[in-house]
C-alpha cells in the first residue's frame, strides 16, 4: 500500500518548508518555501558555512573596506536568501519561495523595490522569474505591491495570512499563492480558549477549508498553500488542496504512515456550496482585519518575529565576517 506521503503527494503539490539542503534532497519535494528563520538556522548549520562565507566575502568585496562588519552583515542576509535559493533550485522541479525583508511589510514601494532586488539576483545567475515566488507578508501595503509585481510578471506568495479578509484581498489582487498558517492560528485559539481542538474541528484547518472553497467557488486562479503544520492531522484534514508546505519531521511521519488518505478538498464540491461574495477594498479590509482579533494578533506577531529572525541573522552574519576577515595569525 502506497504511503500517506504517497497518496498526499497524488492530491496536491507537495512543498518543503525548511532551509535545509539535505532535508530537501531526502523528501523530494516538487517546491520549497524558506523563511528568515528557517535561513537563519540553516546559516547555523557547518555543512553550509562554505555558502555563508562566500556570501559574506563578496558583500565585503562590494562594500569596500571602509564598510562596517554590521553594514556589511546587513547587505549580505539579501544575498544569503538568494544563495540558499540556488542551491535548492538545483534539488527541486519546481519554484522555490524566497522572502522580502519583513521589516518592510507595510512599505508598498520598498517592498516592490526588493522584489526586484531578489529576482534580479536570480535572473543574473541564469535563474528564471517563473521557478521564484516571492514572498510577502499579507498586510495590504504587501498585497498592494504583490498585485504590481505580479504585473510585472514577478509571481508572489504571500504570507502571514490568517484571514478571510486577507485572502479574499489577495485573490482580487491576482497573486499567484497564499500561504494560510494552519498551526498558528491553531495556537491562538488554545492559548484565548483553554481548549485543544482536533480534526476537521482544529481553527487552522477550518479557515484554510473556507479559503479554499470561497476560491474555487468564485473561480479565482490564486492557490492555496496550508502552511505551518503543528501535526499530521492538520495535513491529511486538507489533503486536496492545491499545495501544502511541510517540515521535514512531519513529511517523515507521512512517509512512515501507511493507510488510506481521504481527499478533504475538492474544487467541484466548492462549486456547489452556497457561499456569499464579499468586496473587499481598503476600508472593508481595515475594519475585518479590527474585527478578527486572531488575525491581528498573529499578523503583527509574525511580522515582529520574522523581522527578529532577520536581526538575529544579521548578527550572525556580522560574528562571523569578523572571524574570517581575522589574520590568520590572530585565528
Amino acid at each position: 500500500m502506497a504511503t500517506i506521503l504517497e497518496q498526499l503527494r497524488g492530491m496536491t503539490t507537495v512543498v518543503a518548508d525548511t532551509g535545509d539542503i539535505n532535508s530537501i534532497k531526502q523528501y523530494k519535494p516538487t517546491d520549497s518555501t524558506t523563511n528568515p528563520s528557517l535561513i537563519q538556522a540553516a546559516a547555523g548549520m557547518p555543512e553550509y558555512q562554505s555558502i555563508v562565507d562566500d556570501v559574506l566575502q563578496q558583500a565585503r568585496k562590494d562594500a569596500g573596506a571602509s564598510a562596517t562588519d554590521a553594514e556589511v552583515a546587513a547587505q549580505a542576509f539579501k544575498t544569503l536568501a538568494v544563495a540558499f535559493g540556488k542551491k535548492i533550485l538545483e534539488i527541486v522541479p519546481g519554484r522555490v519561495s524566497t522572502e522580502v525583508d519583513a521589516r518592510l511589510s507595510y512599505d508598498t514601494e520598498k517592498t516592490i523595490a526588493a522584489a526586484h532586488d531578489i529576482i534580479a539576483q536570480y535572473e543574473n545567475a541564469g535563474i528564471s522569474r517563473e521557478r521564484i515566488l516571492i514572498k510577502i507578508a499579507s498586510t495590504w501595503e504587501g498585497i498592494k505591491a504583490a498585485e504590481q509585481l505580479e504585473k510585472e510578471g514577478i509571481h508572489c506568495n504571500l504570507t502571514l495570512l490568517f484571514g478571510l479578509h486577507q485572502a479574499i484581498a489577495c485573490a482580487e489582487a491576482k497573486v499567484t499563492l497564499i500561504s494560510p498558517f494552519v498551526g498558528r492560528i491553531l495556537d491562538w485559539y488554545k492559548k484565548d480558549t483553554g481548549k485543544d481542538y482536533v480534526g476537521a474541528g482544529d481553527p487552522g484547518v477550518i479557515s484554510v477549508t473556507t479559503i479554499y472553497n470561497y476560491y474555487k467557488h468564485f473561480g479565482y486562479k490564486t492557490q492555496v498553500m496550508g502552511a505551518s503544520f503543528r501535526n499530521t492531522g492538520e495535513i491529511k484534514e486538507l489533503a486536496g488542496s492545491d499545495l501544502l508546505t511541510i517540515a521535514p519531521k512531519l513529511l517523515g511521519e507521512l512517509e512512515a504512515e501507511q493507510g488510506t488518505l481521504e481527499r478533504k478538498l475538492d474544487p467541484a464540491k466548492a462549486k456547489t456550496m452556497n457561499i456569499e461574495k464579499i468586496v473587499v477594498d481598503k476600508a472593508t479590509f481595515d475594519k475585518m482585519h479590527a474585527a478578527d482579533r486572531m488575525a491581528h494578533d498573529k499578523l503583527k506577531e509574525g511580522i515582529e518575529g520574522f523581522s527578529k529572525a532577520l536581526e538575529d541573522l544579521e548578527k550572525t552574519l556580522a560574528k562571523r565576517l569578523a572571524e574570517i576577515s581575522e589574520p590568520a595569525a590572530a585565528r
